[in-house]
């Protein structure tokens, strides 16, 4: 990787002698700077795109997401896998982030972590990964050993990877087809290789990208509504019922008579107020269509 290149180590000459600004000033040159952050991300959306379809294709083969970084990179893996569960209803193993240096990382700098390829082999080896998964690298500069490895590891396999970078040459690329290369140019950062910044906004905003829509894909939101949530506690359960309402038409007290009929499945009560079916033949209206109520109702008007 030439490091000329490396544009996530550059100096900004927008932020040349920010230490003696104001605070507003400060606060004016970050905005200004990351107002070119969804710009940069809008360049790369055929391949956000090529990647949203791998994950989609492997969730319906029961495959999983695994995200792999270093860093702030790799809490934001970690952030957005977390986040898949009580969103989407689905199990935790589906959407993984993986850290260089593991649990500690997320809340302490183990810096020296990014430079062990091996450990981060044997993570994958422990989580059975397979060429029915997809491996997403996230890395700002692109060439943390941790990162690569896992990447040249998963690609062995026959498996499905992509990286999401901020360099345009770098390690990462190198090692995929430019269809799975997300890069994006955001430029130098205000104070320099703090790639927490600009590059840690991109990568937020991609990885949202990946799973929301792959799980929008695979039926796990209706019309624009998150009716596949987990009703764990007082607010998601007033929440599954608003929506079993929202969608159907109908009472408060009616939805929560179909919430505690359904077992507390939202999208199963859903259907069954809709079209006036059973549990038993809700639940298996969403078997038969991968979990689309828009599916379901087309299906119906047959």
């Amino acid at each position: 990787m030439d490091d000329s290149l490396v544009f996530t180590e550059q100096r900004n000459s927008a932020s040349y002698q920010i230490d003696a600004k104001s605070t507003m000033e400060i606060l004016q040159i970050m905005n200004n700077q990351d107002k070119k952050v969804p710009l940069a991300v809008e360049t790369a959306l055929p391949q956000i795109a090529t990647v949203v379809e791998d994950v989609v294709n492997a969730f319906r083969n029961n495959g999983r997401l695994f995200y792999i970084g270093a860093g702030t990179s790799g809490r934001l893996g970690v952030l957005d896998a977390s986040e898949c569960p009580p969103t989407f209803g689905v199990d935790y193993t589906m959407v993984q982030g993986i850290i260089a240096g593991g649990q500690t990382a997320l809340t302490r700098s183990v810096e020296w972590a990014e430079d062990d390829g091996e450990a981060a082999i044997q993570v994958l080896k422990e989580a059975n990964f397979s060429s029915r998964d997809v491996l997403v690298g996230i890395t700002a500069s692109g060439g943390a050993a941790f990162v690569v490895d896992a990447m040249k590891y998963a690609i062995s396999l026959g498996a499905k990877v992509g990286a999401i970078c901020c360099n345009p040459s770098t390690l990462v690329f190198d090692i995929i087809d430019s269809n799975h290369r997300i890069y994006l140019p955001v430029g130098p950062e205000i104070i320099t290789g703090s790639t927490r910044l600009k590059s840690g906004t991109a990568q937020k905003l991609v990885l949202n990208m990946i799973s929301t829509t792959a799980m929008i894909r695979i039926g796990k939101v209706y019309n624009n509504l998150m009716v596949d949530l987990r009703p764990v506690n007082h607010k998601l359960i007033q929440r599954a019922i608003r929506l079993i309402q929202e969608v159907t038409g109908c009472s408060s007290e009616v939805a929560q008579m179909q919430f505690e009929a359904s077992n507390r499945n939202t999208k199963v009560a859903i259907v069954m107020e809709l079209l006036g079916k059973s549990r038993q033949i809700a639940s298996d209206l969403l078997e038969r269509d991968q979990g689309s109520i828009s599916r379901i109702i087309e299906e119906e008007k047959k």
